[in-house]
């Protein structure tokens, strides 16, 4: 039976839009395999790791009739990627075999009954539906997703917090080192919801979202809610993780207010200047020492060989001299993932924790706190 005919690059764009879950490794066998479920024309294939699961509908040329079945993801991405992306390529099932042909080229693969494959229960008590632009979700996610912790014991910091609220979307990540934060305006009143997404689900979100040129500006992503679960569905696909279970600090508490000194600078010249001042860091230590003054910010570094580093940029600045350090990383990753030309930066004094915004914007909020140099 011919499960499927396309162009190679159809077929291959459909399967890795799902297979970015699929772990090489994994301690039941068939988590490796894509289940492929045919109903006509339309061909439905879902991915999971038992703790999230992806699925997208395409319609491919095929004979008619049913059927469902499993077969090695990656394998099946492997040779489609080293086919000609004009070629057509069908595959066929028989028995418990698959074949993959294109051209003169013949693959035939071992496949496992689909009644094996372990689906993710869905979750019976999903809240309201609301979309967002999927440009808008995922520039959030951008903003945000590098302060999220990585195989922190306090668990409920590895991911980003979701919270939805009035007309408010707000992302905040953590790693207790750094905090950022960023909202977006949605459409419709909801009522609050709170939820934190794992890091493998954010990773895997800011990969599928769209916001380039060839996605339409209201091409949207709808999300959907429960105690523990949560659903997307966009551009034909469907996305449904398990969440981080836990109490997410209060985000508000850290973010300092009334800061006595405030001032304004191109983004892209601090980040220049931090980058250099980088490579003289000691890899455990990334420490760079900032010295604000009447008109002059100055960027020091040094490592165990005593070398070191040091960058003067102009600013407009008329307040009391602050000398502070921070990690330079988190530096600048907050300014690596913006897009704007100038950044604020508000300080209190040496001991405090620095308030980088972006100018005439609210949505974007990022706190770094400083070392001990």
């Amino acid at each position: 039976m011919i499960v499927l005919k396309a162009p190679q690059d159809q077929v291959l764009g459909a399967l890795q839009a799902v297979s970015g879950i699929v772990e090489r490794r994994h301690t039941l066998p068939i988590l490796a395999n894509v289940l492929i479920r045919k109903t006509g024309n339309q061909v439905e294939l879902t991915t999971s790791d038992l703790e999230i699961q992806v699925r997208t509908t395409v319609q491919f040329d095929g004979d008619a009739g049913n059927l469902s079945t499993t077969v090695g993801a990656r394998k099946l991405i492997d040779i489609l990627r080293s086919m000609p992306s004009d070629q057509t390529v069908s595959l066929t099932s028989n028995q418990n075999k698959m074949t993959l042909q294109g051209g003169k080229s013949r693959f035939t693969l071992q496949t496992l009954p689909a009644d094996d494959f372990p689906l993710v229960q869905e979750a019976a008590d999903f809240g309201p539906a609301f979309s967002v632009p999927q440009k808008a979700l995922k520039g959030l996610i951008n903003q945000v997703h590098f302060a999220m912790a990585v195989h922190d014991i306090r668990y409920y910091l590895n991911g980003i917090l979701f919270v939805a609220e009035g007309k408010n979307l707000t992302l905040v990540a953590t790693d207790g080192h750094r905090l950022a934060l960023a909202q977006a305006e949605l459409e419709v009143d909801i009522p609050k919801q709170e939820v934190i997404l794992p890091r493998k689900t954010v990773l895997e979100l800011q990969r599928l979202l769209k916001d380039g040129k060839d996605v339409d500006e209201n091409s949207a992503i709808e999300m959907r809610f429960a105690g523990n679960q949560a659903k997307f569905s966009f551009s034909g696909m469907e996305f449904v993780t398990k969440l981080v279970e836990g109490k997410f600090p209060d985000y508000n508490r850290v973010i300092p207010k009334n800061h006595k000194f405030k001032l304004t600078l191109g983004r892209a010249p601090l980040l220049a200047s931090l980058q250099r001042a980088a490579i003289l860091t000691s890899e455990k230590f990334k420490a760079v020492r900032l010295t604000f003054e009447p008109g002059l910010l100055s960027i020091a570094s040094s490592n165990a060989e005593q070398e070191e580093a040091k960058e003067e940029i102009e600013i407009d600045y008329g307040g009391d001299k602050i000398e502070t350090g921070f990690n330079v990383t988190y530096l600048m990753d907050a300014l690596s993932n913006m897009s704007q030309d100038m950044v604020c930066i508000d300080l209190n004094d040496s001991a405090s924790s620095a308030l980088l915004t972006i100018p005439d914007t609210t949505g974007f909020k990022y706190v770094v706190m400083p070392m001990r140099i």
